[in-house]
Protein backbone atom coordinates (compact mmCIF):
# COMPACT_ATOMS: atom_id res chain seq x y z
CA UNK A 1 0.00 0.00 0.00
CA UNK A 2 1.20 3.43 -1.10
CA UNK A 3 1.83 6.22 1.48
CA UNK A 4 -1.02 8.44 0.56
CA UNK A 5 -3.22 5.50 0.58
CA UNK A 6 -1.78 4.66 4.02
CA UNK A 7 -2.38 7.83 5.37
CA UNK A 8 -6.30 7.85 4.19
CA UNK A 9 -6.82 4.86 5.78
CA UNK A 10 -5.48 6.01 8.61
CA UNK A 11 -7.85 9.41 8.90
CA UNK A 12 -10.91 7.17 8.42
CA UNK A 13 -9.77 5.31 11.12
CA UNK A 14 -9.47 8.66 13.09
CA UNK A 15 -13.28 10.02 12.06
CA UNK A 16 -14.50 6.49 13.47
CA UNK A 17 -12.26 6.78 16.84
CA UNK A 18 -14.07 10.05 16.54
CA UNK A 19 -17.45 9.62 16.03
CA UNK A 20 -18.71 6.04 16.97
CA UNK A 21 -17.15 4.20 19.97
CA UNK A 22 -19.09 1.50 18.67
CA UNK A 23 -17.90 0.94 15.65
CA UNK A 24 -14.44 2.06 16.95
CA UNK A 25 -14.17 -0.77 19.75
CA UNK A 26 -15.57 -3.44 17.10
CA UNK A 27 -12.92 -3.08 14.94
CA UNK A 28 -11.03 -4.67 17.50
CA UNK A 29 -12.37 -8.07 17.06
CA UNK A 30 -11.89 -7.95 13.07
CA UNK A 31 -8.90 -9.56 11.69
CA UNK A 32 -6.42 -6.55 11.24
CA UNK A 33 -6.26 -7.02 7.56
CA UNK A 34 -9.63 -6.11 7.63
CA UNK A 35 -9.78 -3.41 9.75
CA UNK A 36 -9.14 -0.38 7.19
CA UNK A 37 -11.71 -1.61 4.75
CA UNK A 38 -14.31 -1.70 7.33
CA UNK A 39 -13.04 1.94 8.69
CA UNK A 40 -13.51 3.00 5.19
CA UNK A 41 -17.25 2.01 4.82
CA UNK A 42 -17.74 3.53 8.22
CA UNK A 43 -16.46 6.86 7.79
CA UNK A 44 -18.42 7.27 4.63
CA UNK A 45 -21.44 6.28 6.56
CA UNK A 46 -20.36 9.15 9.08
CA UNK A 47 -20.00 11.54 6.69
CA UNK A 48 -23.07 11.07 4.46
CA UNK A 49 -25.12 11.28 7.96
CA UNK A 50 -23.54 14.46 8.42
CA UNK A 51 -24.25 16.24 5.62
CA UNK A 52 -28.04 17.47 6.93
CA UNK A 53 -25.92 19.51 9.80
CA UNK A 54 -23.37 20.90 7.52
CA UNK A 55 -26.10 22.06 5.66
CA UNK A 56 -29.20 25.24 5.90
CA UNK A 57 -30.59 24.08 2.86
CA UNK A 58 -31.38 20.88 1.13
CA UNK A 59 -29.49 21.69 -2.04
CA UNK A 60 -26.18 21.94 -1.00
CA UNK A 61 -26.97 18.60 0.71
CA UNK A 62 -28.15 17.04 -2.60
CA UNK A 63 -25.23 18.39 -3.95
CA UNK A 64 -22.80 16.54 -1.43
CA UNK A 65 -24.58 13.32 -2.37
CA UNK A 66 -24.46 13.57 -6.05
CA UNK A 67 -20.59 14.21 -5.57
CA UNK A 68 -20.51 11.06 -3.68
CA UNK A 69 -22.12 9.76 -6.88
CA UNK A 70 -19.99 10.96 -9.29
CA UNK A 71 -16.79 9.40 -7.16
CA UNK A 72 -18.07 6.01 -7.34
CA UNK A 73 -18.86 6.12 -11.22
CA UNK A 74 -15.53 7.38 -11.63
CA UNK A 75 -12.94 5.55 -9.19
CA UNK A 76 -10.13 6.26 -11.40
CA UNK A 77 -10.17 10.07 -10.07
CA UNK A 78 -9.42 8.77 -6.45
CA UNK A 79 -11.91 10.32 -4.56
CA UNK A 80 -10.00 13.48 -5.95
CA UNK A 81 -7.88 13.78 -2.92
CA UNK A 82 -10.51 13.23 -0.32
CA UNK A 83 -9.16 10.29 1.69
CA UNK A 84 -12.37 8.75 2.83
CA UNK A 85 -13.60 8.60 -0.53
CA UNK A 86 -10.10 7.46 -1.73
CA UNK A 87 -9.88 4.50 0.32
CA UNK A 88 -13.67 3.93 -0.13
CA UNK A 89 -13.30 3.38 -3.53
CA UNK A 90 -10.18 1.20 -3.05
CA UNK A 91 -11.87 -1.10 -0.44
CA UNK A 92 -15.06 -1.48 -3.07
CA UNK A 93 -12.39 -2.41 -5.44
CA UNK A 94 -10.86 -4.81 -3.30
CA UNK A 95 -13.45 -6.86 -1.43
CA UNK A 96 -15.94 -6.34 -4.88
CA UNK A 97 -18.25 -4.78 -3.03
CA UNK A 98 -21.29 -4.16 -5.09
CA UNK A 99 -21.93 -0.36 -6.35
CA UNK A 100 -25.70 -0.69 -6.69
CA UNK A 101 -25.93 -0.48 -3.00
CA UNK A 102 -23.89 2.28 -2.56
CA UNK A 103 -25.49 4.05 -4.81
CA UNK A 104 -29.62 3.15 -3.40
CA UNK A 105 -27.72 4.15 -0.35
CA UNK A 106 -27.01 7.66 -1.12
CA UNK A 107 -30.52 8.16 -3.10
CA UNK A 108 -31.86 7.43 0.58
CA UNK A 109 -29.74 9.66 2.56
CA UNK A 110 -32.24 12.49 0.27
CA UNK A 111 -34.61 12.02 3.06
CA UNK A 112 -32.18 12.91 5.21
CA UNK A 113 -31.71 16.75 4.09
CA UNK A 114 -35.75 17.63 4.25
CA UNK A 115 -38.30 17.74 7.16
CA UNK A 116 -40.56 14.88 6.37
CA UNK A 117 -41.72 13.12 9.30
CA UNK A 118 -41.17 9.19 8.64
CA UNK A 119 -45.03 7.96 7.62
CA UNK A 120 -45.02 4.37 9.69
CA UNK A 121 -42.98 1.79 10.01
CA UNK A 122 -42.80 -0.31 6.80
CA UNK A 123 -40.98 3.32 5.61
CA UNK A 124 -38.63 3.43 8.31
CA UNK A 125 -37.54 -0.45 7.89
CA UNK A 126 -37.53 0.22 4.08
CA UNK A 127 -35.44 3.43 4.51
CA UNK A 128 -33.14 1.58 7.58
CA UNK A 129 -32.82 -1.26 4.85
CA UNK A 130 -31.04 0.85 2.22
CA UNK A 131 -28.91 2.66 5.11
CA UNK A 132 -27.92 1.04 8.06
CA UNK A 133 -28.82 -2.79 7.19
CA UNK A 134 -27.19 -1.44 3.91
CA UNK A 135 -23.66 -0.63 5.89
CA UNK A 136 -24.15 -4.12 7.77
CA UNK A 137 -24.24 -6.38 4.88
CA UNK A 138 -21.62 -4.47 3.18
CA UNK A 139 -19.13 -5.20 6.45
CA UNK A 140 -20.26 -8.51 6.53
CA UNK A 141 -19.09 -9.26 3.07
CA UNK A 142 -15.63 -7.15 3.83
CA UNK A 143 -15.42 -10.32 6.56
CA UNK A 144 -16.27 -12.97 4.66
CA UNK A 145 -17.53 -12.85 0.93
CA UNK A 146 -20.93 -13.84 -0.19
CA UNK A 147 -23.47 -13.72 3.20
CA UNK A 148 -26.29 -15.90 2.95
CA UNK A 149 -29.61 -15.69 4.12
CA UNK A 150 -29.21 -15.74 7.67
CA UNK A 151 -26.43 -12.67 7.42
CA UNK A 152 -28.86 -11.09 5.23
CA UNK A 153 -31.72 -11.36 7.48
CA UNK A 154 -29.83 -10.52 10.61
CA UNK A 155 -28.57 -7.75 8.75
CA UNK A 156 -31.89 -6.53 8.07
CA UNK A 157 -33.00 -6.42 11.58
CA UNK A 158 -29.68 -5.39 12.61
CA UNK A 159 -30.33 -1.87 10.70
CA UNK A 160 -33.48 -1.26 12.36
CA UNK A 161 -32.89 -1.61 15.92
CA UNK A 162 -29.53 0.45 14.84
CA UNK A 163 -31.89 3.23 13.73
CA UNK A 164 -34.59 3.25 16.21
CA UNK A 165 -32.07 2.81 19.13
CA UNK A 166 -30.17 5.85 17.60
CA UNK A 167 -33.39 7.79 17.45
CA UNK A 168 -33.71 7.77 21.41
CA UNK A 169 -29.70 8.00 22.20
CA UNK A 170 -29.60 10.61 19.52
CA UNK A 171 -32.92 11.93 20.77
CA UNK A 172 -31.96 16.24 21.09
CA UNK A 173 -29.12 15.91 18.52
CA UNK A 174 -31.87 14.91 15.86
CA UNK A 175 -34.70 16.95 17.44
CA UNK A 176 -32.71 20.19 17.11
CA UNK A 177 -32.10 19.08 12.79
CA UNK A 178 -35.47 18.88 12.84
CA UNK A 179 -35.51 15.56 11.71
CA UNK A 180 -38.14 13.27 12.71
CA UNK A 181 -37.83 9.54 11.80
CA UNK A 182 -40.03 8.19 14.54
CA UNK A 183 -42.69 6.05 12.40
CA UNK A 184 -46.05 7.79 12.80
CA UNK A 185 -47.85 4.65 13.42
CA UNK A 186 -46.00 4.07 16.12
CA UNK A 187 -46.30 7.35 17.65
CA UNK A 188 -49.95 6.95 17.50
CA UNK A 189 -50.08 3.88 18.85
CA UNK A 190 -48.39 5.80 22.20
CA UNK A 191 -50.90 8.60 22.08
CA UNK A 192 -48.44 10.90 20.31
CA UNK A 193 -47.68 12.59 16.95
CA UNK A 194 -44.81 13.77 15.14
CA UNK A 195 -45.55 17.44 16.19
CA UNK A 196 -45.64 16.48 19.75
CA UNK A 197 -42.27 14.55 19.65
CA UNK A 198 -41.11 17.34 17.24
CA UNK A 199 -41.34 19.94 20.47
CA UNK A 200 -40.44 17.41 23.22
CA UNK A 201 -38.97 16.12 25.44
CA UNK A 202 -41.64 16.12 28.20
CA UNK A 203 -44.64 13.84 27.76
CA UNK A 204 -42.81 11.09 25.76
CA UNK A 205 -42.26 8.51 28.01
CA UNK A 206 -44.92 5.94 26.57
CA UNK A 207 -43.44 7.26 22.77
CA UNK A 208 -39.86 6.40 24.09
CA UNK A 209 -41.24 2.98 25.70
CA UNK A 210 -42.77 2.09 22.72
CA UNK A 211 -39.65 2.99 20.23
CA UNK A 212 -37.54 1.02 22.79
CA UNK A 213 -39.72 -1.92 22.37
CA UNK A 214 -39.73 -1.91 18.68
CA UNK A 215 -35.81 -1.64 18.66
CA UNK A 216 -35.35 -4.57 21.19
CA UNK A 217 -37.22 -6.84 18.83
CA UNK A 218 -35.66 -6.33 16.24
CA UNK A 219 -32.14 -6.82 18.10
CA UNK A 220 -33.95 -10.08 19.68
CA UNK A 221 -34.26 -10.86 15.64
CA UNK A 222 -30.45 -10.47 15.11
CA UNK A 223 -29.27 -12.31 18.64
CA UNK A 224 -31.48 -15.39 17.79
CA UNK A 225 -29.53 -15.83 15.07
CA UNK A 226 -25.86 -15.14 16.26
CA UNK A 227 -25.06 -18.91 16.54
CA UNK A 228 -25.94 -19.20 12.93
CA UNK A 229 -23.65 -16.59 11.92
CA UNK A 230 -20.18 -17.38 11.26
CA UNK A 231 -17.60 -15.82 14.05
CA UNK A 232 -15.41 -14.01 11.43
CA UNK A 233 -18.78 -12.27 9.88
CA UNK A 234 -20.22 -11.52 13.77
CA UNK A 235 -17.63 -7.91 14.07
CA UNK A 236 -20.25 -6.59 11.56
CA UNK A 237 -22.65 -7.42 13.86
CA UNK A 238 -21.26 -5.84 16.89
CA UNK A 239 -22.10 -2.14 17.34
CA UNK A 240 -25.94 -2.90 16.19
CA UNK A 241 -25.51 -4.93 19.29
CA UNK A 242 -23.96 -2.51 21.56
CA UNK A 243 -27.38 -0.36 21.62
CA UNK A 244 -29.29 -3.12 23.78
CA UNK A 245 -27.97 -1.42 27.14
CA UNK A 246 -28.97 1.86 26.31
CA UNK A 247 -32.61 0.56 25.27
CA UNK A 248 -32.60 -1.50 28.61
CA UNK A 249 -32.00 2.01 30.26
CA UNK A 250 -34.76 3.80 28.73
CA UNK A 251 -36.86 0.76 29.47
CA UNK A 252 -35.65 1.19 33.46
CA UNK A 253 -35.74 4.90 33.48
CA UNK A 254 -39.74 4.45 32.52
CA UNK A 255 -39.52 6.34 28.96
CA UNK A 256 -37.65 9.14 30.36
CA UNK A 257 -34.92 10.41 28.24
CA UNK A 258 -31.51 8.67 27.40
CA UNK A 259 -28.72 9.37 29.76
CA UNK A 260 -25.48 7.94 28.90
CA UNK A 261 -24.72 5.13 32.12
CA UNK A 262 -20.67 5.83 33.12
CA UNK A 263 -20.70 1.90 32.69
CA UNK A 264 -21.32 2.53 28.86
CA UNK A 265 -17.83 0.87 27.93
CA UNK A 266 -18.09 -1.84 30.47
CA UNK A 267 -21.21 -2.84 29.37
CA UNK A 268 -20.04 -2.49 24.93
CA UNK A 269 -17.09 -4.87 25.90
CA UNK A 270 -19.76 -7.63 27.37
CA UNK A 271 -22.01 -7.51 24.62
CA UNK A 272 -19.28 -7.79 22.07
CA UNK A 273 -17.77 -10.71 24.23
CA UNK A 274 -21.02 -12.32 24.09
CA UNK A 275 -21.59 -11.99 20.98
CA UNK A 276 -18.21 -13.34 19.96
CA UNK A 277 -18.63 -16.48 21.79
CA UNK A 278 -22.21 -16.86 21.35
Amino acid sequence: MDEGLAADFAECRRLVDESDADRAVSLAYAPDDRRNALAALYAFDIETGRIRAQVSQPLPGEIRLQWWRDRLANPQDEGQGAPVAHALLDTIQRYDLPRDAFERYLEARIFDLYDDPMPAQAEFEAYAGETASTIIMLAAMILGGRPDTVVADAAGHAGVATLAAGLLRREPQLRRLGQNYVPGDLLSAAGADHAGWASGPDGLQAARLALAAYAQDHLKAVTGRLSQIPPAIRPAFLPALANGAALRMVERRGGLPYVESRFAAMQRLWSYWRAMRA
